[in-house]
């Protein structure tokens, strides 16, 4: 079933969202535990793993029979606000299991429930981090590790795929976790450009605590768009029926990111929009299984 053709992520329609896509929030674990569920995601076994004592800081591992090709870190979007979780991306990840990735479906704190700057970016790189030595205990190969995102996901996926070009003492500098690829899918791929449009009726504002004029060292830290070249590959695709995040944000980053020396591949596809990318029959998502299965082939 497509989702509906609904542009509900602006501030004044954040509540709605949750109704759309009929997900509630689920409980946190308090360590590790294996759970298994009947309902209409089908999901796989799952193994959950907190990273702090909030509700939001945990990350979910779904691991496919035999050798996984690799290890997909997925973010979910909701412009960064508070009633929206993992659960977005739990059809993404049962597909991508099917398909023999291993999958991180990772949480974090939001604006309005202990999130924002910096904790929303520290959340991320912690539990991305988490993953090392999750992986570690596993017997799971990190050789080849790919950040996939969307909407505000995607500034995330992008984000943890450049912490290593973060100064000392940044938040999230230094990471453990080195991806080796990434994937935003309608991300707002510059906050910068973002805060300036007013994107989300004020979400990139809310989640760095200001515009890039009142904070800019935030901006500087946190703004993938600013952190050009990030040195790994990337997939950068949109519907060019986004009224969301418009298809410009992916554009114009893809560009700004090829300059700089990236290797990125754009996809903008035809008639498709935001929420297109949480429904694994759509193009959107065909696009970044099908750049998944390249980055396989090409070793």
């Amino acid at each position: 079933m497509r989702l509906s053709r609904r542009s509900v992520f602006g501030l004044a329609g954040l509540g709605g969202l949750g109704a759309l896509f009929g997900c509630a929030r689920r409980t946190a674990a308090t360590g590790t535990t294996s759970t298994s569920s009947p309902d209409a995601v089908a999901r796989p076994s799952t193994a959950s793993h907190t990273y702090g004592p909030a509700k939001a800081q945990v990350a979910d591992l779904l691991r496919p029979p035999g050798v996984a090709h690799g290890v997909v870190v997925l973010v979910h979007g909701g412009y960064w606000q508070a009633g929206y979780d993992r659960s977005l991306e739990d059809r993404m990840a049962a597909d991508l299991v099917t398909r023999g990735w291993a999958v991180w479906n990772l949480d974090y704190r939001a604006v309005g429930d202990g999130g924002g700057w910096p904790n929303t970016f520290a959340d991320v790189a912690a539990g991305a981090d988490l993953l090392v030595e999750v992986a570690g205990t596993a017997g799971l190969a990190l050789d080849r590790v790919v950040t996939v995102g969307h909407s505000a996901g995607g500034t995330l996926a992008l984000w943890l795929a450049a912490r290593h070009r973060l100064p000392d003492g940044a938040v999230g500098a230094q990471p453990k976790l080195r991806p080796t690829a990434a994937a935003t899918q309608a991300g707002v791929n510059d906050l910068a450009a973002g805060s300036g449009d007013g994107l989300g009726g004020g979400a990139v504002d809310s989640v760095m605590g200001g515009t890039p004029q009142q904070v800019p060292a935030r901006y500087r830290i946190g703004d993938p768009a600013a952190l050009v070249p990030i040195g790994v590959r990337q997939l950068v695709v949109t519907g060019d029926a986004d009224t969301v995040v418009p298809p410009g944000q992916s554009t114009s980053y893809a560009a700004r990111a090829k300059a700089a020396g990236d290797d990125v591949d754009l996809v903008v596809v035809p008639r498709e929009d935001h929420f297109d990318h949480l429904d694994p029959k759509s193009g959107v998502w065909k696009a970044v299984v099908d750049w998944l299965d390249g980055l396989t082939r090409s070793g």
